[in-house]
């Protein structure tokens, strides 16, 4: 994503969501703990906005998304989304539908990695925020359910069709989106929609060590390989090297590569700059 911005001032209060930043690490959490963190119109379009911010401003190596209280996400607020958009037209449903998946697309382009911490209940909407992480880290007690199906709608929404399967394999991801039922944290582990697990209670600081890990490395290697295992997903081979090899020869000539050389030389850890 670009770095130039308009005239638009940077957003000093994000009112659906909870940002803090320490040590280049941003931990985002949805806190609305009474509804199991069930997202609005609102947290939807903030969430959104701020990883575009974020990713404009380069000041974040690394971002942790976090749910407050007994799980991560519940989904769209049946009340809030669900119910209002019975009374919306074809041109505004379709409007609602594409700020939805332009917020998982956000999640996938943006420059740095993005860990979700899951614990409890991720599902609907929250299962696809946690799909679209490029880390999942969640404790025992997490659960994923796509329920789209389960409301009439097809599993296929916000991006599921298409991240699902290259996680998990068609078969995983035709029987959890077609039947809509919750995988629990050893399944889930298993198949692939895991990448860590850890002991009861421990998704959040297992998350915020991965994140800090991450924020202290090559952050520029870092986005480049997000950037090439999102566009590669649908490339040819060929297409494939070809990218990777103009990739590296830019990389080659950046700051951390000459860096790592000096540090093997001196014998000291490298000084990574991300440039």
């Amino acid at each position: 994503m670009s770095p130039f911005t308009g005239s638009a001032a940077r957003t000093s209060d994000w009112r659906h969501l909870r940002v803090e930043h320490a040590d280049g690490v941003a931990t985002v959490t949805l806190a609305r703990p009474e509804k199991l963190n069930a997202l609005t119109f609102g947290a939807y379009a903030d969430l959104r906005d701020l990883l575009a911010e974020l990713s404009r401003e380069r000041s974040v190596r690394a971002l942790v998304l976090a749910g407050e209280g007994r799980g991560f996400c519940s989904g769209g607020d049946v009340d809030e989304i669900i119910g209002a958009t019975l009374s919306m037209d074809t041109a505004q449903l379709l409007d609602f539908n594409r700020m939805t998946g332009h917020t998982v697309r956000a999640i996938r382009e943006c420059p740095f990695p993005v860990i979700a911490a899951v614990h409890g209940v991720a599902a609907g909407a929250g299962a696809v925020l946690a799909l679209a992480a490029d880390f999942r880290v969640a404790d025992p007690t997490a659960r994923f359910a796509f329920l789209f199906t389960k409301v009439g709608l097809s599993g296929g929404d916000m991006g599921a069709a298409y991240l699902l399967p290259r996680v998990v394999g068609l078969g995983h991801a035709t029987r959890l989106l077609m039947l809509g039922e919750p995988v629990r944290a050893p399944e889930a582990e298993r198949i692939g929609l895991i990448s860590e697990l850890t002991d009861e209670g421990g998704a959040d600081e297992a998350a915020q060590s991965l994140a800090h890990r991450l924020a202290d490395g090559p952050a520029l290697a870092y986005a480049q390989t997000k950037a090439l295992l999102t566009a590669e997903l649908d490339m040819p081979l060929a297409a494939s090297v070809e990218l990777d090899a103009s990739t590296q020869a830019l990389l080659m000539n950046g700051e951390d590569y000459a860096e790592f050389h000096a540090a093997f030389t001196e014998k000291r850890p490298p000084k990574w700059q991300g440039r």
